[in-house]
């Protein structure tokens, strides 16, 4: 936290508000590394952000891992309970409310046209295509409400939500843990392209394998 501050310090003055209200929404997040119920800030975002909220963890996550890296992947971890619990509730929502609630939420963030697009994942892997919503930079609260909507089997979808979810938590707070706070500009700038490359690569081997076998 004191490294946030002093980065604060040096330029004199505080930023300007943006007018920007998705920019507000991301540097309200931020602010609350410094709060001292910042893990539970992380919980409740991860599990928001699963359903309905449009700011990633990613962002406190990066933060507040970066502040204290010997805590990374305690931060982790708390976003990955959080991540799944909000998935489940997606889950139950897409289930039972879909055409009351899941609708409006994928209007609003106009995700309807990828509706037909979702179900062909579901339909080519199943409830590992949850996997793929989980750890890239698609919308994860598209394939959790989903899943509910087309009756994907429950305990496979907690399944492919904590491998995938775990394992973009816990790539961010490694990277932070072993290079430290320089490492930020990467993950800021080049993580979803990261997160890309290894998805079509994990295709690629479903693929393979589906032909092999």
């Amino acid at each position: 936290m004191e490294k946030l501050n002093s980065d604060a310090s040096e330029t004199g003055s505080n930023p300007a508000p943006s007018s920007n209200p998705v920019r507000r929404l991301y540097d309200w997040v931020i602010s609350w590394a410094q709060h001292p119920n910042a893990a539970l800030a992380l919980f409740l975002l991860a599990f928001a952000e699963s359903s309905f909220f449009p700011v990633p963890p990613d962002v406190l996550l990066i933060t507040l891992a970066i502040a204290a890296p010997q805590k990374s992947f305690k931060w982790a971890a708390i976003a990955l309970c959080g991540s799944v619990a909000g998935g489940v509730a997606g889950y139950l929502l897409g289930l039972n409310f879909m055409e009351i609630i899941g609708d409006r939420i994928l209007d609003f963030y106009h995700l309807e046209s990828k509706y037909g697009e979702v179900q062909r994942l579901y339909q080519e892997y199943d409830a590992w295509a949850v996997a793929i919503g989980g750890f890239t930079p698609l919308p994860y609260k598209l394939f959790t409400i989903t899943a509910g909507a087309f009756r994907i089997n429950f305990l496979t979808f907690v399944a492919a939500s904590v491998v995938s979810r775990a394992g973009r938590f816990f790539l961010v707070a490694g990277f932070i843990r072993i290079f430290g706070p320089q490492v930020r500009y990467f993950l800021e700038k080049y993580f979803n392209l990261f997160t890309i490359i290894f998805t079509i690569l994990l295709i690629g081997g479903f693929i393979i394998i589906k032909w092999l076998l």
